[in-house]
């Protein structure tokens, strides 16, 4: 026999309310498809019918965590409702109250920016805590994009005095030599997703002339040998491509009052001997020393469309098996 829940949504606004069900009760449907359940909303109540209680006390938990996210977010997406659902199912929900509580910046329009997962979090949370950051994880997790905008907040405090972009040349079994114009020109294909999030936290405009005034300053990894980085936050993107020589390079042009953070995916390695990657090897050689921190992110924290998710899983399924048969 089905048992019932009504869950009142009268309390919070009905634009709130119309993005929860999402268009065309497209989230209601998800819930629905998730929870094996009848959902309808009727005179500002969420009408639940069920067969299982303890699906009920998960909805319960569900519709609080969507409307906890509202209010930080204005904005809930499917993909949203698809990570809330799946931290319920792992018993996690109750973490991602946490994730909303510290912005990492703001937009250029003054709106905060908070962490989207609960690995964004504790990306978020090395950052702030240690000098160099190791942040690994599949495509799509939002992992540069984090360290930038807290790299431009951090800017605009005071805190540093330059922002420095870096990513090592080689894609694909392509160099930069290849590709015609000048240093500039080359780089840019490779680095619109540092400029995108530059451009919502300081502005087009103001990018550019912080580019200008060399404040922000974005190169080939190649061109930090022989310098010493003082008073800045310095970003390697990519770094799964530097080799061994190319890391230690790297790691060693930190100066006084600095902050570094390595972002990449092992599982995208276009180097011909994958053990030649200075990130496997850095991560095997500067563990569990104070002042440097790890953060693994994983297919659960992807931001991007819903589907990238699944296909990541399934390429990691498959890695994984032919590992076991090797």
């Amino acid at each position: 026999m089905k048992k019932q829940l009504s869950i009142s949504l009268q309390e919070y606004p009905m634009e709130w309310v119309v993005a929860f069900c999402g268009l065309q009760d497209k989230h209601l449907q998800l819930l629905r498809e998730t929870f094996d359940c009848e959902i309808v909303l009727r005179d500002g109540c969420l009408q639940v019918f069920c067969e299982h209680e303890d699906v009920m006390n998960q909805l319960s938990h569900i519709v609080k965590a969507a409307f906890e996210l509202l209010e930080h977010e204005q904005h809930i997406s499917y993909r949203d409702i698809e990570y809330i659902c799946r931290l319920e199912k792992l018993g996690k929900l109750e973490e991602l109250s946490l994730v909303y509580q510290q912005p990492v910046g703001k937009t250029i329009n003054g709106k905060f920016i908070y962490p989207k997962t609960i690995g964004q979090r504790q990306l978020l949370q090395s950052m702030k805590k240690s000098e160099i950051v190791f942040a690994s994880g599949v495509a799509g997790t939002g992992k540069t994009y984090l360290a930038v905008v807290y790299a431009a907040s951090l800017l605009k405090k005071g805190e540093i005095r330059k922002i420095i972009l870096t990513r090592p040349a080689v894609e694909a079994g392509e160099n930069l030599g290849f590709l015609p114009g000048d240093l500039k020109e080359k780089v840019d294909p490779y680095l619109r997703p540092l400029y995108d999030a530059l451009y919502d936290t300081l502005g087009k405009e103001q990018v550019d002339k912080l580019l200008e005034k060399e404040i922000i300053e974005i190169a080939p990894l190649a061109y930090m040998r022989g310098r010493t980085l003082d008073h800045a936050f310095i970003i390697l993107d990519e770094a799964q491509n530097t080799t061994r020589a190319q890391m230690k390079m790297f790691l060693t042009r930190m100066g006084y009052h600095s902050r570094i953070v390595i972002t990449g995916d092992i599982s995208q390695i276009d180097l011909i001997r994958k053990q030649d990657s200075g990130l496997i090897g850095a991560k095997r050689l500067l563990g569990g020393i104070e002042g440097i921190s790890f953060v693994e992110l994983t297919s659960l924290d992807v931001v991007r469309h819903p589907l990238v998710q699944k296909i990541i899983e399934r390429y990691e399924e498959e890695e994984a098996s032919w590992q076991k048969s090797c």
